[in-house]
């Protein structure tokens, strides 16, 4: 029994010992055996806590609330469509020999979107491109002035092969220069069609406003056909689209949308007689020490042209390839003005050319009859004033008239003499305006000048005077207040070579796009049935008579017989002239038409007629 007791109070005694054991490891854990207070664990577990929940939430935010934004960035960052240029159509003769060729080309292509942000570090690679591909001042003005509207611009276009490795070897240094395969046009006869083709160039800020479609790396023609036929010869550009890395280098190609070529267009100038006629003129010029003059042909059969020569001329090449802009002040600087296309754009007195329209509208308003002759004693007075003639031509009738170039006998039937009551400028106005004078012939080319026909309202308000008689003497020999173009003149001349239709000049015949359509460029009527068939009948062989036996008979030896009419006009204060000749041939059956201008002649003369002879001679003694 007392052995049981014994253990029981053992028991008892360890067990209260292990309670005490419990108890005190309890406090101790609370106060004893941890050397930091458990409060600040939980600030730390608190805060990573929130932590953790401003990152998420801020992940959600980005990711789920403006996901769609932020990729878009990010896609525009690591992708680029880089373009590809469509080749420009090609420009043909009529007998299809190639006027221009698309020649390969490299430009340095200026991205603003990849310069430095840091306005120091942007100046100073800016200023190194500058150095590298040394720009001049205008230049880098250009490039200032286009960097302000953010997009990808030609920096230098047509690059050496020199500094094409150079920006290669570079690359890293200048990430936000790219080279840009491209093409420009080499004009192969050069200055010999530069009024007729033009030139093609980079576009300009100002032309963007016009053509919001173009990009500024684009070219654009910016004279002659290049300009006119701008949407025909202008392609549709490919695009590349590729991933680019934070330089904005190439890292992959992910598809391309191929370029579609321009149309080609075949005109109806003849190319041999194109440089046939810049020859002869050139020559002619270079002997007498002249250096303006015009040449135009025409078939007055539909109004093609055959050719258009204004000397002097220009190499269209040098605007192509990136003009400079000492080369481009030494053309703008020239006295004789190279850049001007005189043949469309430069207007003259008309000299005697005049005489053919006239004697059709003194014909036609019943002033003569064909037989009416007048007698020309040298000039004619009225009161006080003499209006002379260039010599004594005796008594004429209308067709020797234009022969011989009487200006009395113009003189009456213009303003009136000796019981011939005279057109008038109103009625001398209406004709020359039916032979298209005075209004711009609608040829297929930009910049044509319209002339200038005057008449007594015009006067009275420009000079506060009235129109007198001298005034109609003066505009009936096409001297005075009258101007015209050498276009205009010969087109004039073409009506009446084909019986009275006034076509509207054209240089293309036709477009042909790439899948091989060809549209025709028809002809078209200005004026139909001017007079009747009898009167330019008439007047038809009184510029014949020109030929056989008035003041052209040089060409009375020619293997076709020729019509034609002289001209001489005074300009200025001095005793220059232009001189003229305005023809067409065979005369039966006419198939073209030409004038020749020769600016500021020293003498009376008329210089053109060789010139014209000359042209002919070789147009119709070489094969068909």
């Amino acid at each position: 029994m007392k052995n049981l007791f014994l253990q029981r109070s053992k028991r008892h005694q360890e067990a209260e010992i292990d309670d005490a054991v419990l108890t005190l490891s309890e406090k101790s854990a609370g106060e004893i055996e941890w050397p930091l207070s458990r409060k600040p664990q939980h600030l730390l577990w608190l805060l990573t806590c929130l932590v953790l929940l401003l990152l998420g939430a801020r992940f959600f935010y980005l990711n789920v609330i403006e996901g769609n934004h932020y990729q878009e960035i990010a896609e525009n960052n690591s992708l680029r469509s880089l373009v590809i240029p469509a080749p420009r159509g090609i420009i043909y003769d009529r007998y299809g020999k190639a006027l221009v060729e698309n020649l390969p080309s490299i430009d340095a292509i200026l991205i603003p979107a990849d310069l430095p942000s840091d306005s120091g570090e942007r100046s100073a690679l800016l200023g190194r491109m500058r150095s590298l591909l040394s720009l001049d001042d205008e230049a880098w003005a250009d490039m200032n002035d286009r960097l302000a509207l953010g997009t990808p611009f030609p920096l230098k276009e047509n690059l050496s092969q020199d500094e094409v490795i150079l920006l290669i070897n570079r690359r890293k240094e200048l990430s936000a220069l790219t080279l840009f395969r491209t093409a420009r046009r080499h004009y192969v006869l050069g200055p010999t069609f530069a009024h007729v083709l033009g030139y093609e160039g980079k576009i300009k800020r100002e032309e963007l406003t016009e053509h919001p479609e173009y990009l500024l790396t684009d070219s654009i023609g910016k004279q002659g056909i290049e300009k006119s036929y701008e949407s025909f010869l202008r392609g549709k550009h490919g695009a590349q689209r590729v991933e680019v890395d934070a330089l904005g280098q190439v890292k992959k190609a992910l598809g391309i949308l191929p370029p579609e070529p321009g149309s080609d267009l075949r005109l109806n100038i003849d190319a041999d007689l194109q440089e046939k006629t810049e020859a002869a003129l050139s020559g002619w010029l270079a002997s007498h020490n002249l250096k303006r003059a015009v040449a135009i042909a025409l078939d007055p059969r539909d109004g093609s042209v055959l050719s258009l020569v204004s000397l002097p001329s220009y190499d269209n090449n040098l605007f192509s390839k990136g003009i400079s802009t000492v080369e481009y002040r030494a053309l703008a600087d020239d006295s004789s003005f190279p850049l001007f296309n005189r043949a469309i754009s430069g207007t003259y007195p008309p000299g005697s050319t005049i005489k053919p329209l006239l004697a059709t509208a003194a014909l036609s308003e019943n002033i003569i009859r064909p037989e009416t002759q007048i007698e020309s004693k040298g000039g004619i007075s009225i009161g006080k004033f003499f209006f002379g003639d260039w010599r004594v031509n005796g008594f004429t009738d209308i067709r020797r008239a234009i022969a011989v170039s009487s200006d009395v006998y113009f003189y009456s039937i213009g303003g009136g003499y000796g019981g011939i009551p005279g057109l008038g400028m109103e009625r001398m106005k209406k004709y020359e305006s039916l032979f298209g004078w005075g209004k711009k012939t609608e040829i297929d080319l930009p910049g044509e000048a319209e002339g200038f026909l005057p008449d007594p309202a015009w006067k009275k308000e420009r000079f506060g005077e009235r129109w007198y008689i001298g005034d109609d003497y003066h505009a009936a020999i096409g001297q005075g207040f009258i101007t015209t173009t050498p276009l205009q003149i010969v087109n004039a001349i073409s009506a009446i070579a084909n019986s009275g239709t006034l076509y509207a000049p054209r240089l293309v015949a036709e477009v042909k796009n790439i899948n091989g359509t060809i549209t025709p460029n028809p002809p078209k009527v200005l004026e139909k049935e001017i007079a009747t068939r009898e009167t330019l009948r008439i007047v038809r062989e009184g510029m014949r008579q020109t030929v056989t036996e008035g003041t052209a008979q040089s060409l009375k030896d020619m293997p076709v017989e020729i019509a034609g009419k002289t001209g001489t006009a005074q300009f200025g204060n001095d005793e220059k002239t232009h001189g003229w000749f305005v023809s067409f041939a065979p005369y039966e059956n006419p198939r073209i038409a030409m004038i020749i201008l020769v600016e500021g002649q020293g003498e009376e003369g008329y210089n053109a007629v060789p010139i014209t002879k000359d042209i002919l001679s070789w147009y119709f003694s070489r094969p068909e």
